[in-house]
Order: structure tokens, then sequence, then C-alpha cells
């Protein structure tokens, strides 16, 4: 038995340090590190079960050639040097044809390694091709948001939060996408601390909270507001951090704040008038006040507004200029390394750029030239982008060649004309750093790839030298890219020797400073273009009734965990979760067989009837696979359209009807 410290490489804020246990080239045992002051020595409900992922019969595990209808699933098994032939002899004919921009190629958020993901895209950037801009179906409106007040730096560190005497976690649902933070939030409590929940639906945090606030979908900057008035007319904001730290609350006090009273906040958010006094009371007398933000309060017409007014309420009482104090949306930003040294090696400085979220769209439309050629690794976007109909009907596209890299044969996998094989992150090397945390950590290979399975690295290297492209990043090691990438490391990063941390185990660049505004005043900005506002989602209508809310399973947070068995039957059937007076509205009773309908689409779901939700708003956690589904999936019926920050995603601006099946 050989234990091996490694790195959780799913799509997760904590990014853990993990322990695994291997027994004759197979994974026994999955555990948290108990060296890792944030791992804590636990793995998450789901990651445990990763050697079920690893070892799962669904695996792929040679290269297949399309011998179906598109979307079919009907594909042989060939060999990958006639896979790879066929896929350069594509891309060339179509580069001597109509030149690069008729490729699109790129790798997403499935598979977090800096290296594995870094350099699939950095290909392509060498190649010239179209370019994705990724994130936009996710993050890019929140990041917006957050940049607008602080600047493109991390938040306050999570570790922090143990020091806090209050912690309001606002649409972020802990034990969902970070549970590691909520061991620091009990342990905060267990000092004193108070907890609030903000969230339209009663997570399991809310459950468990001092305190829990139900607010509309879409209302946050209105509370957000109303918590400024009250602490104005109240005198507990920080003057003399305002004075010193921040620039434009002037303008927000005299032209915005006398609007939002408590009255006419509690008539926006759903909360009654002395849960609007109680929570400004409680956030104004604390002095290390902590906000976990959630990206989920983003996706929505006005999502950018929303989260960039909740970051300005540190500002208010000075808790930015606190260590336990502060708001943390994400700490990425912080790791000032050399990217581009893997992500842009060479290549033209711009050409054609698409939008992550309108991606069929492009593929649909785009001339001059039209893009013919598709690779995707590490995504599957014929379930996760929004109007997925769209989507699928633009893989469909019979003289579009698609190759897809991924572990499993997913909804998008069954598109393509090429599938290949990818390994798990337990299969290869990679360099982390978290994107809710402020460590980073070298992960090692903990086995051999299973079957025919090849890491992004391998793929990218022999791509590029297949095409021609002779930067030296596409024939380096793994430890002399992350030499690359530390050569031109600013801030704490660059005090890291890259050579040691193959075997350092997890590091961190976290500080007990103030928060750091990197914004173009250098302060933290209340009014930069326009000041925070409020505003009413402009896709209500009476038409359909209810408003959608998307959020993460607790065991199927997103298809990367798919391919274990165990947590589909945990997390059951795909479902929706509908108040009992709408149910009772409507004649719908539990456990039913339902069908939710908009003008995008319709799709068919388990009920289930319960108060996690106020009336008026539908429930869909997760994003499934249509086969899981009585049909469909859950962005069938999401529009593409853009948020007012960053173009990104809208799902919650998303309006429906739900019937009996």
């Amino acid at each position: 038995m050989q234990t091996i410290r490694t790195v959780c490489a799913h799509d997760c804020p904590d990014m853990c340090s993990l322990l695994v246990q291997v027994d004759n080239g197979r994974v026994v045992r999955i555990q948290g590190d108990p060296d890792h002051p944030l791992t804590a020595g636990f793995a998450c409900g789901k990651v445990n079960r990763d050697m079920e992922l690893v070892h799962s019969p669904e695996r792929l595990t040679t290269p297949l050639r399309r011998t179906g209808p598109k979307g079919s699933g009907t594909f042989a098994p060939i060999a990958w040097g006639d896979a790879l032939d066929e896929i350069t002899a594509r891309w060339k004919a179509i580069i001597d044809k109509d030149g690069p921009m008729g490729i699109l190629g790129y790798a997403y958020s499935a598979h977090q390694g800096l290296m594995n993901r870094g350099l699939m895209n950095g290909l392509f950037h060498a190649l010239g091709t179209s370019r994705l801009w990724g994130g936009t179906v996710c993050d890019s409106c929140a990041e917006a948001a957050w940049d607008s007040v602080v600047g493109p730096v991390g938040g306050a560190d999570p570790e922090s939060i143990v020091e806090s005497d209050l912690v309001v976690c606002w649409g972020s649902d802990l034990h969902a996408t970070a549970v590691h933070l909520w061991a620091k939030v009990e342990e905060a409590r267990a000092r004193g601390a108070q907890l609030i929940v903000i969230d339209p639906r009663r997570t399991r945090a809310a459950k468990a909270a001092d305190w829990y606030l139900p607010i509309r979908i879409g209302t946050d900057s209105a509370l957000a507001l109303g918590v400024m008035h009250i602490l104005v007319r109240d005198g507990k904001t920080d003057e003399a951090y305002i004075t010193s730290h921040t620039t434009g609350f002037d303008r927000v006090r005299a032209e915005v704040l006398p609007r939002f009273t408590p009255a006419y906040t509690a008539e926006i958010t759903g909360l009654t008038e002395s849960d609007v006094e109680r929570f400004a009371a409680m956030y104004g007398s604390a002095k290390k006040s902590f906000i976990r933000i959630g990206f989920g309060m983003s996706r929505f017409t006005y999502g950018g507004n929303n989260l960039r007014t909740v970051t300005m309420l540190p500002g208010v009482t000075g808790a930015y200029g606190r260590y336990g104090g502060g708001a943390l949306l994400a700490t990425a930003a912080s790791f000032d390394l050399n990217y581009n040294a893997v992500r842009k090696p060479s290549g033209p400085v711009a050409t054609r750029t698409i939008n992550h979220l309108k991606l069929g769209e492009a593929l649909l439309t785009l001339n001059d030239p039209p893009i013919c050629a598709l690779f995707i690794a590490a995504n599957n976007p014929a379930v996760t982008n929004p109007d997925t109909t769209k989507m699928r009907a633009a893989l469909a596209r019979d003289d579009l060649f698609t190759v897809v890299h991924d572990p499993f044969l997913s909804v998008t996998a069954k598109y393509a004309d090429i599938v290949l094989p990818a390994t798990t992150y337990l299969e290869t090397e990679d360099f982390y750093r978290s994107y809710g945390t402020y460590y980073m950590q070298y992960g090692n290979k903990v086995i051999e790839p299973r079957g025919q399975a090849w890491s992004n690295i391998r793929l990218t290297q022999e791509l590029a030298k297949r095409m021609g492209l002779t930067d030296p990043v596409f024939s380096m090691s793994q430890p002399d890219i992350l030499k690359e990438m530390f050569r031109g490391a600013k801030g704490t990063a660059a005090e890291y020797d890259p050579a040691t941390l193959p075997t350092q185990g997890p590091v961190s660049i976290g500080h007990r400073n103030g928060q750091e505004f990197r914004t173009p005043s250098g302060k933290m900005e209340f009014a930069s273009d326009t000041l925070p506002y409020w505003q009413p989602d402009p896709a209500d209508t009476k038409q359909y009734p209810l408003q959608l809310l998307t959020a993460p399973g607790y065991f199927q947070s997103h298809t990367a965990f798919s391919g274990v068995g165990f947590l589909r039957r945990r997390e059951g059937a795909p479902y929706a979760v509908l108040h009992p007076d709408d149910a009772a509205v409507r004649g719908l009773t539990d456990g039913q067989k339902v069908r939710l309908h908009n003008d995008c689409g319709e799709i068919g779901l388990i009920l289930h009837v319960r108060d996690e939700v106020q009336p008026g708003v539908i429930l869909v956690p997760g994003q499934r696979p249509d086969n899981e589904a009585v049909t469909g999936t859950v962005n069938m019926l999401c529009a593409d359209t853009y948020t007012d920050m960053g173009e990104g995603a809208t799902y919650q601006s998303t309006w429906l009807e739900v019937r009996a099946w």
C-alpha cells in the first residue's frame, strides 16, 4: 500500500490537498490531508468517492470515431495514431482554405490544473485560431462586478474567518461548494461569532444558521443599499476609513441611499422592515464582519450590480481594514504567476473572440470564415451552456468537425466526430492555485492512466508537434513548465522556488493585512462609471409566473461527477422543488413527474414539494444529463442573454410554468 499526496482538480474553491492510498495500481482510498490547514483531514462527500470515478466501468478506454448520426453516441474504436492523423489533416486543410480562424478549440474548468488546462488553450493561441472567452457561463459577471469595486485582486482570507465576530453567507451554499470553509465558520461560531445566511433557498447552511433571511431572487443590491441607508441614518459608518480608503461614497449617500428606506427595501426584497433593521444593526455593530459572496447572485439580468453593491458593504463599516473582516468572492487574482508562458506562448495578440455562452450561436451564424472545426476538453457545453437546444443544434452540424477529449462519453461527446479518452486528475501531475483560498500546491500523479487515456498535456504537445509549432513549452517536462510560470512571478508567489514545490505540499501566499485595492484610484470605489442601483428583472412577465433558481446539487454539482453511480443514486433523479402553495394551486403532488416549460423549451423532472423555496420560485439543483431525467436538462429553459456587467449568463432571469407530465 502506498500513500501519495496530490490535489483535487475539480471545479471547487477549496482546492483540497489529498492523501490517496494506492494498492497494486488501483486507488483504494481518498482522504483529506491533515497537514493542510483548510482541508484539515477530510474530503467532501463527492471527492472521497473519486476512486469510483477513476475506475468507473463507464470510462472511455480508446479513441473513438463516429459511425452514426451526430448525437446518437454511435462510435467505433480507432488507434491514437489514426485519430491524430485525421485531426491534424482536417485542421491543416481548414487553415489552408480559410485561415486559422476557421478553428475553435479550448479547455475549460472540469480540470483546474494550470498546465493541463492552460497549455491546451496555449496551443490554439499559438495557432492563431478563433478564441473562446471562457467563463461567461460562470464567473465573468461576478469578476467584473468585484473588480469595479476593489480591482482584480483576491478578497478576505477564508482562514481569517475564525477571528470574525459576524459571518454572512450571502448567496453562497457552503455545503455544496466550499464545505471546508463551513468548518471554519463553525470554529468562528464556537468563539462567539454569529452566522447569518441570506439566500433565496433554505440551504443546509441556512437551516444551521443563527438567522436565515429568505431574500427574493435578484434583490441583493436593494438589501445592501437598504443596509447602507440605515448605517448612515444611525451613525454607524466608519468615516475615517471611508475618507482614507474609499472614493465615491458621498455621491452614493446623497443620490442613492435616501430612496432605500427600510420600508422600500422590505417591499423589494420580500423581507420584513424589522428584519432589514435588525440585519443592518447587527452588521453595523460588528467590528470584523465577514461576507462570503456567492457567484449565483450575479447570474441575473442585473447580477453585476447585485454583486457589486454587496461588495461595497465592508467599505462602509471599515471591515475591509481588519483581519477577519471584509468580503470574499474569490482569490485567484492574487496569484501573480506568469500564466502567459503556458496560455500564450506565441500567436497573434488579437483574433476573433467568441463569448462562451454564445458558443451555439457562433457555431450557427459566424461567417468569414465559418467555424469548421471545434475542439473541446474539460467541458460539457451541451448540458452547461444556456439555450442548450441551440447549442446542440450547432453541434449537430454535419460540416462541423468536432473533437472532444473527455474521460467519459458526455452528452457533448456524443456529437463529436472523434472522441479521445482523457485522464482524470489522479492520472497526471499538475500545479494548482486555489480560487477560494490562498494555497497553491503541486499535484503528483497517483496512478498510471487507465486504458489508453492521455492527459491534456500529452495530447497538446503531440498536436503541437504535428501542427509544426516550435515553442519550447510544447516539448518541456511539467517541472520545467512550472519554472517558466514562476519566471517573472510577482508578490508572495515569487518567493517560492518552483524546484521545491513538487515535494513541498500546500503553501500559502496569504497575509494578515487589510484588503488591497487594485482599482484605478487605488481605493475602494463606491462610484466608478455608474452609481449602485436596483432594478426589477425585465424578463419578469405575467405569462410565466415562476422564477427559476438554479444551484449546485450536493452530490451532483455538475456533470464531472456523473460517472460515479453512488453519487447519482445519492442525489436521486433530477428534480424540481416547488413551494407547497404553488403546488396546491396547480394540483401537483410530491414525487410526480412534471413538465417545466417556457418559450425556450421544456423539460421533464421529478417534483419535490417543500418550503425550501418561497412561493413564486422553482428550484432545480445541479446540471444533469438528459438520460438521468424524465427528459431534457435545465439549461434548455435558459436564454443566452447577457448580464449587465461582464457579458455573463442570466440563468436566474428565467421565468416558466410547471404542469403535470
